[in-house]
């Protein structure tokens, strides 16, 4: 853009008397109609909505509101490269334009009643395209942007944003520059397309029925970029598992990932992740309304040391009543150094205090398996929560063999049953990537 905007000051105006768009209207003819005015180095501001009914990328949609509803779901997960969080029946997904936004772009407002918009395919080349019709038919030197409505994580309300754009810099970089106080910018980028977008709105507006709008004023000379420049991708993202939605809708995969990790790094686990694998581990589902599982996390190195060194003394113990000899037994014994070497260990126990009493042994067998299960389910909550922080771990079943030793060198109370050990750490080796599910002929049986 020319040099004389930055003498002037910014303004924003509608353009009024705009027509209702449809599938193949002249959208550039429409726009120098409305805006005779249109001037070289004036940003148009297009609501993607037009766009997208000029593209034919409005669908019809049954009359009955729950087929209705049914299609546009439909819609949003084949629009969605990625569906990265939902909340009741709002899904956060990463569209194929790689934007990451509510529904995928797909809108019910300001279509018919029985209609629904996508977004366009490709607005970028849309912007890049209108620019070169106008040129060709005015002579004028415009700026494209197409927005679209959304909203932004831990903010509330909503606001535009530009999806596509052609003819100005979508970001103004400070890296390298210093402020009015003399501190070096780094990092800061402005996001310019965004700005114009939002200050578009403020004339634009979604019930007063004017689609585009005009920026001038806006000195940011044209430098090829794009608005898909502006798109961070998911796995750049630092807030990808940001929420507790995200988080729960990553435990599907985190089960994939979950392997039992035998060789730590030196690296401390985060504290506060553990706690809240431990937190997430307490929700599996539990007999009677009951909370039967306690994880006993050793923090104390010498409290491990003194458990492990008598486990491992009554590990030898049973070996030699085994009938082996002192150098087999020793040699057995010796391989048990993952829970000594691991950075923390937890210690799962079960306590059966809201268990039923019956009086006869069929149903208390039955009693003692359900709190069995409801302990096993809490432990594969935990290394499934584990997995999902990035976080390491081996659930060794050692405990389970020599619980007098483990209550005795705890002391903890004579009825609290432990569920083996889980040995937690980042992965000395980067983990190997998800299993493939397996084949559910191998395990499941339908009647």
């Amino acid at each position: 853009m020319n040099d004389h905007a930055a003498d002037e000051e910014l303004r924003v105006q509608p353009v009024a008397g705009l027509p209702e768009f449809a599938a193949g209207d002249d959208l550039a003819g429409a726009l120098l109609a409305a805006a005779p005015w249109l001037r070289d180095d004036d940003v148009l501001v297009i609501t993607s909505k037009i766009v997208s009914k000029i593209e034919g990328r409005v669908m019809d949609t049954p009359s009955d509101p729950e087929e209705r509803d049914a299609l546009r779901r439909e819609q949003v997960l084949a629009e969605a490269e990625h569906v990265l969080a939902r909340k009741g029946r709002t899904l956060i997904t990463q569209n194929k334009l790689g934007i990451v936004q509510a529904a995928s772009g797909v809108d019910a407002s300001n279509v018919a009643t029985d209609q629904i918009a996508l977004l366009p395919r490709d607005p970028d080349t849309t912007a890049e395209r209108l620019r070169a019709e106008l040129a060709e038919r005015a002579g004028i030197r415009v700026a494209v942007v197409i927005t679209d409505t959304m909203g932004r994580a831990w903010r509330l309300g909503q606001t535009d944003v530009a999806i596509g754009s052609a003819g100005v810099a979508v970001l103004h970089r400070y890296a390298g520059s210093t402020d009015s106080l003399g501190n070096a910018l780094e990092v800061t980028e402005v996001a310019v397309a965004d700005e114009i977008a939002g200050a578009a709105d403020l004339v634009k507006g979604k019930l007063g029925r004017t689609p585009v709008a005009v920026v001038r004023g806006i000195d940011e000379r044209d430098d090829g970029s794009r608005a898909g420049d502006l798109v961070r991708t998911v796995e750049e993202d630092l807030f990808r598992l940001g929420t507790a939605e995200a988080i729960a809708q990553g435990r599907g995969e985190a089960v994939l990932l979950r392997r039992s990790v035998r060789e730590f790094a030196d690296t401390p686990v985060d504290a506060e992740a553990l706690r809240r694998a431990v937190g997430a581990a307490l929700t599996a589902p539990a007999p009677h309304h009951t909370r039967p599982v306690r994880f006993v996390w050793l923090r104390d190195r010498a409290l491990r040391g003194k458990l492990l060194d008598a486990m491992r003394t009554a590990w030898l113990e049973d070996l030699r009543a085994d009938g082996l000899s002192e150098e087999r037994a020793r040699r057995r014994v010796g391989r048990g150094n993952l829970l000594y070497d691991a950075p923390e260990l937890v210690v799962p126990f079960l306590l059966r205090d809201g268990a039923h009493d019956y009086p006869d042994e069929r149903r208390t067998d039955a009693e003692r398996s359900m709190f069995v299960v409801a302990g096993g389910a809490a432990v594969q909550n935990l290394l499934v929560s584990l997995a999902a922080e990035d976080i390491g771990s081996c659930w060794v079943s050692s405990t389970l063999f020599c619980p007098e030793v483990v209550r005795h060198t705890l002391e903890l109370p004579e009825h609290w049953e432990p569920l083996g050990a889980v040995a937690v750490g980042y992965p000395a080796e980067p983990p190997e990537g998800p299993r493939e599910p397996r084949d559910p002929e191998e395990g499941l049986v339908e009647l």
